[in-house]
């Protein structure tokens, strides 16, 4: 799985997405995909029918972007290009040619600003921007900026764009459906007494004349079936076939015979040809074909839907406040990095940034499906479309517009919904070989029918042609895996998880063994303090003033845990005097006219700390003494000295830090810190392990601390002191010995196994580069995501094979039957109209199948 990874770190690779328009089959994505591969320089092609993206890896030395869009379009598809859009706004304010090239400048330096032209006289500016990269709104925001005015209109970006375009083919298909579902009805009629000799007097004589049903069914073979014809000459010309070429093939058959028998009847029967008309057949196929194509692309729209509730969740306007103090209500668009914005409770947050001032929390389900809203304070980060509950505060906008979290979110979910999963190559390939095969088939059934069929047998034959053909067509196959894709991948990022491609998505499925990370994965990853304890006569809270009033003068990690400790709880923190850090032992300074001593034995012991002095208490086993007998107020100091070593040796070996406290040389108390674990850890690891996988924890960390995690989490196998740069031999290792492993981690030591691991999962709260090796994020840092994952990915695949077993499973069975196997021996022949009612149903059927995925939810943590 990985190889294509250190492909692209080894070769000066570069991708390229086009948005590919025209392809109806699984034979055109074949199709485009052995066009693009023959050609020098791509290294790999992936073509997405369902969401209509070719993604192309290519070699720069070899071939350029324009070359490749070249190349597509000579095949006969569209390629839609960055859209660039050019728009004449009048500017306010200039007085001279400084204020143009001001304009022009300012505006120049904007990502994705293609090219400015002012005007002074006119008192306009011209200007030509990529619209997927910026918006009118920070085009208008920077004009304000340099000190002008402009009024521009608010536009849809490039997604909705998009759903224009596609509402416009789906509007457009309605148009061609309903014409030739109203000529279909009436020919229908038209046809009865020539289906039925005897039967249909009602009808009007015109409405039955076969110059009239030619009239009618004209419009809707070469009007609402245009389409058809057009992509057929596509492929045709190209020297391959698809669906359209199926389609065509029949229902013009069907046409050009009835339209012969009808203006030269006499001529035809004199040659040997019987009389009779397939109007009904040409005009009902090419109308269900087209109702199958509607119902098809709705359902198609609705696989896409998971981005189109990301954006939604987006707030349209924020306050943003100025330096005089006033505010202003702008939209997100106008939003730049930098800006101070106003939340109050119940507001959406407009973008990503810093809170500056004030308190709140924040239902940040949205995007890390946690339920519990999370708390926020100054220096804290908020993201883009999350719901601010209790507090108002003020925040520094950081990322904006396309750098926001949100937008880069959908960006990954449309970059892996458009992405291959390994199963669909063979889909493939069997669909380039197809559409031959069934065009070689209806042949040689309709001849052999013609040759030895019941009479009339040319009619018998060329029923049976034009049965093949439509009965045949591919599109079940060529939706079945990347329509079950998106919804895979739009589920996922529903809850909390980016699924970088179909790959990982596929290959989750087939994990045994999940490799954890400690620090950051299994715990916070920061440490806190979990334990003060202190000896009879002492308050806790003045021993933890004390302590953290020495400690806030350190440096040292576990030191800010024991400050941010004693500023949750609101105490007061005094000034150390003649502080001092002893290296390796702890720290000394002077509180209130007494001396503080925070540190390990060999401190205590060398300053002389009553109760350590006496006798060697490295002896002393945690069963000798209880922990209670350090608040029993009749112990001796040398009984309180050994009861806190006992509870310190406890702490230990529970993999936290203990650390004496002694105040004048007396000895105080005891006070620990540790990296905690995460709340759902355990519950997590409980998941993994209940579907059949082995879980190992991985960490740098030392023996001891790592075998007390593990054992408070359920882990049972555990490889502790490991160096980062050989995590990700212990991972191939683990590859070695024939185990599928994903590799959970966070830090950038991390990213070396993540990248080797068959599956990489990043936690969404670490580190960009372990992010950027992974192939599937945890939004929140929650490892339950790892379970959903594998849960999702299941679902998905299992989903994927009901889609390609009905899609084979109905052309298996159903091409023999319009070939005419049945025949001899029951007297069953597959109607043309019944073949094209089945071929629609069954591209839909497979469209609403995989909709089921829709209703994908992770297993309940109890």
């Amino acid at each position: 799985m990985k190889d294509s990874k250190k492909e692209s770190i080894d070769s000066p690779l570069q991708s390229l997405v086009l948005k590919v328009r025209g392809m109806t089959c699984a034979a055109c994505v074949a199709r485009i995909e052995r066009v693009l591969k023959k050609q020098s320089g791509i290294i790999n092609a992936n073509v997405n029918l369902a969401v209509e993206k070719a993604h192309i890896y290519y070699n720069s030395d070899g071939i350029d972007a324009r070359q490749i869009v070249e190349r597509i379009e000579r095949l006969g598809f569209e390629v839609e290009k960055a859209h660039v859009e050019s728009i004449t706004v009048p500017v306010q304010g200039m007085t001279c040619a400084a204020c143009v090239r001001r304009l022009e400048k300012g505006l120049a330096k904007l990502e994705g600003i293609v090219e400015v032209q002012v005007n002074l006289a006119t008192e306009k500016a011209t200007i030509q921007y990529e619209s997927e990269t910026i918006g009118f709104g920070q085009i208008k925001r920077k004009i304000n900026d340099l000190g002008y005015e402009v009024f521009l209109e608010e536009r849809e970006d490039a997604t909705n764009r998009e759903e224009e375009r596609k509402e416009q083919e789906f509007n457009d298909l309605m148009k061609d459906f309903i014409r030739a579902a109203i000529l279909t009805i009436i020919v229908l009629i038209g046809s009865l007494p020539h289906m039925m000799p005897g039967w249909g007097e009602w009808v009007p004589r015109f409405l039955t004349s076969p110059l009239t049903l030619l009239a009618l069914t004209t419009p809707v073979q070469f009007l609402s079936g245009w389409r058809f014809y057009r992509g057929a000459y596509k492929a045709l010309s190209h020297g391959t076939s698809d669906m359209n070429v199926l389609v065509v093939i029949g229902t013009t058959t069907a046409w050009a015979y009835s339209a012969a028998m009808t203006i030269a009847p006499t001529f035809l029967t004199n040659l040997g040809f019987p009389y009779q008309l397939y109007y009904d057949v040409a005009t009902v196929i090419t109308t269900l074909i087209l109702l199958g194509r509607l119902l098809e692309m709705r359902a198609k729209g609705k696989t896409s839907e998971a981005i189109k509730k990301i954006l939604g969740m987006q707030a349209k306007r924020a306050r943003i406040l100025r330096e005089d103090g006033q505010i202003m209500d702008r939209p997100i668009e106008e939003v730049l990095p930098g800006d101070i914005i106003l939340v109050r409770p119940g507001e959406k947050i407009p973008v990503d940034g810093v809170v500056i001032s004030g308190h709140s929390t924040v239902d940040e389900s949205m995007l890390t499906g946690e339920s519990m809203p999370v708390e926020k304070k100054e220096k804290d980060t908020v993201i883009g479309a999350t719901i601010n509950k209790t507090g108002s505060f003020q925040y520094k906008a950081t990322r904006v517009g396309k750098d926001s979290m949100l937008a880069q979110i959908v960006k990954m979910v449309e970059d892996a919904q458009g992405s291959k999963a390994p199963i669909q190559n063979m889909v493939d390939l069997v669909a380039a070989y197809f559409v031959p095969a069934v065009i070689t088939i209806a042949i040689v059934s309709s001849s052999l029918w013609w040759l030895f069929g019941p009479e009339p047998s040319l009619i018998f034959a060329l029923t049976i042609f034009i049965a093949v053909l439509i009965i045949a067509c591919p599109c079940a196959l060529g939706l079945a895996t990347p329509t079950a894709i998106m919804v895979g991948i739009g589920k996922g990022a529903e809850n909390g998880l980016l699924i970088r491609g179909a790959e990982a998505l596929e290959s989750s499925r087939r994990l045994n063994t999940i490799v954890l990370d400690k620090t950051g994965t299994i715990t916070v990853g920061k440490p806190s303090l979990t334990d003060l304890i202190v000896a009879p006569g002492y308050d806790e809270e003045k021993v933890l003033t004390w302590v953290a009033s020495v400690e806030q003068a350190s440096e040292h990690p576990l030191g800010e845990a024991i400050v941010q400790a004693a500023q949750e709880k609101k105490l007061s923190l005094l000034e150390p005097k003649d502080f001092q850090a002893i290296p390796g032992h702890g720290l000394q300074a002077t509180i209130e006219g007494k001396s503080i001593l925070i540190g390990n034995l060999k401190l205590m012991r060398e300053q002389g700390v009553e109760g350590f002095s006496d006798v060697d208490l490295l002896e002393v086993k945690p069963s000798q003494t209880k922990s209670s007998e350090v608040k029993s107020s009749e112990v001796k100091s040398q009984e309180v000295g050994t009861a806190f070593l006992t509870q310190a040796n406890e702490l230990a070996e529970a993999g936290k830090t203990p650390m004496f406290i002694a105040i004048d040389h007396k000895l105080v108390g005891l006070i620990a810190v540790a990296d905690t674990i995460k709340k759902t850890s355990q519950k997590a690891i409980a998941r993994i392990q209940s579907l059949g996988i082995e879980v190992i924890m991985l960490t740098g960390d030392n023996e001891k601390t790592a075998q007390a995690i593990a054992r408070q989490v359920g882990i049972t196998t555990v490889r502790a002191e490991v160096l980062p740069e050989h995590k990700a031999q212990e991972v191939k290792r683990l590859q070695e010995e024939g185990k599928v492993v994903a590799m959970v981690g966070d830090g950038i030591n991390d990213a070396p196994a993540l990248a080797q691991a068959n599956v990489g999962i990043a936690i969404g709260t670490g580190t960009d580069v372990a992010i950027e090796a992974s192939d599937i994020t945890l939004i929140s840092g929650d490892l339950q995501g790892v379970p959903s994952a594998i849960e999702l990915s299941k679902a998905t695949m299992s989903m994927i094979w009901q889609n390609l077993f009905w899609a084979f499973a109905y052309n298996v069975a159903l091409i023999p039957v319009a070939a005419g196997v049945l025949y001899p021996f029951f007297g069953i022949i597959l109607n043309p109209m019944l073949a094209a009612a089945a071929m629609a149903f069954s591209s839909v059927s497979v469209v609403l199948n995989t909709l089921r995925l829709r209703m994908f939810t992770p297993t309940a943590v109890e």
